[in-house]
C-alpha cells in the first residue's frame, strides 16, 4: 500500500477517534445534568399520606384506605405523616374527601365510631320512631329536631296531652332496624340524639310513658320556644273553663240574749199613828194585779 494512503487512513481514524470522543463527553455532560436536575426536584418534594377514597367519622384506618403522595416542600400540611404504617389503627374524627391529606388533628388513637362524636359532658340517646313520628325517614345525621310525647293515662281516666320535651337536638345518628311484630317483619328506625344527662333521662322516661314524634327544624333555627301542652279537650274545642272557686266560710254562731230575771215586786209598807206612837204593817195584794 502506499505511503500516501496510509496516511490519509490514519488521519481520517484519528478524526473519527477525536469526533467520538467529544460526542461522549457531551453525552456525559448532559445526562449529568439532568440526573442533578432530577435530584434537585426530588428533594424539593416529600411524601404525604392521603386517603384513597371518602372516609366517614369513626372509621378506623387501614392500608387499602391510604396511599402517598408529594407534595411540594412549602405546601405540607402541618401534623401530616410521611408513612401509611405511623396511622394504621388510628380511628377518623371527621369526615374526609378522596385524596386529602391525612393530618394529626383528624385522627384519635382513642376508641372509635359514633362516641367520637360526642362532646363533653354530653350524652348520646337513641329512640326508635316509625315513618310518621321520624319524619317518613327524612331525619339524618347533622339534623336538628324537637322531641314530642303523647301520653294517654287511660288507667286513671283523664285525656291524652302532647307535651314537647326538648327543642333543637342534633341528630347524630338514624339507621333502620328490623323487628319483629306479631310474627311479621316490621321496619323501625332508629335516631340517636346529642343531648345532656337530663335530657337523656327525659328521653327514657318519655319513651316509657308514651309515644315520641320528632319534628324537624331548620338548623339556623336554634331558638327556644315556650309551648304549652296539647290535650284532648283542646283539640275538641271543649277546652275546660277555669270557674273561681267559692269558699263558703262557716256560719257564725248565733247569739243568744239572756234577758234579765225579772225585777222582785216590792211592796210598800204602810205607816198607822195612833196616839203618837208610829207602827208600819205591810200593804194588801191587789188582787186584780196578782
Amino acid at each position: 500500500m502506499p505511503t500516501g494512503r496510509m496516511g490519509r487512513l490514519l488521519g481520517v481514524a484519528v478524526l473519527l477517534g477525536i469526533g467520538a470522543a467529544i460526542t461522549g463527553y457531551y453525552g456525559l455532560t448532559v445526562l449529568s445534568a439532568r440526573m442533578a436536575s432530577g435530584a434537585v426536584r426530588a428533594s424539593a418534594f416529600q411524601p404525604v399520606v392521603i386517603t384513597v377514597a371518602d372516609l366517614t367519622y369513626g372509621v378506623r384506618l387501614e392500608r387499602a384506605m391510604l396511599q402517598v403522595a408529594h407534595y411540594p416542600k412549602d405546601a405540607v400540611p402541618a401534623g401530616a405523616y410521611a408513612s401509611v404504617d405511623s396511622v394504621l389503627g388510628q380511628t377518623t374524627k371527621v369526615f374526609l374527601a378522596a385524596r386529602e391529606p391525612v393530618i394529626t388533628t383528624k385522627l384519635s388513637s382513642r376508641g372509635g365510631g359514633l362516641s367520637m362524636l360526642i362532646h363533653d359532658a354530653m350524652r348520646a340517646a337513641s329512640i326508635e320512631v316509625n315513618q310518621v313520628s321520624g319524619v317518613s325517614g327524612f331525619v339524618l345525621p347533622g339534623d336538628r329536631v324537637d322531641v314530642l310525647s303523647t301520653v294517654d293515662p287511660t288507667h286513671d281516666g283523664r285525656e291524652a296531652v302532647t307535651r314537647t320535651l326538648l327543642q333543637s337536638v342534633e341528630v347524630l345518628a338514624a339507621g333502620q332496624k328490623t323487628q319483629q311484630a306479631d310474627g311479621r317483619p316490621m321496619s323501625v328506625q332508629s335516631v340517636t340524639l346529642l343531648v345532656d344527662p337530663k335530657g337523656a333521662e327525659v328521653l327514657a322516661h318519655a319513651q316509657h310513658e308514651g309515644e315520641i314524634h320528632l319534628v324537624l327544624r331548620n338548623p339556623d333555627d336554634q331558638a327556644r320556644v315556650e309551648v304549652p301542652a296539647f290535650s284532648t279537650r283542646e283539640m275538641m274545642g271543649q277546652a275546660e273553663v277555669t270557674r273561681p272557686r267559692v269558699s263558703r266560710a262557716p256560719a257564725p254562731p248565733a247569739i243568744v240574749v239572756m234577758s234579765p230575771p225579772p225585777a222582785p215586786v216590792v211592796h210598800p209598807n204602810i205607816r198607822i199613828i195612833r196616839s203618837a206612837q208610829t207602827s208600819e204593817v205591810p200593804a194588801l195584794n191587789d188582787s186584780v194585779g196578782s
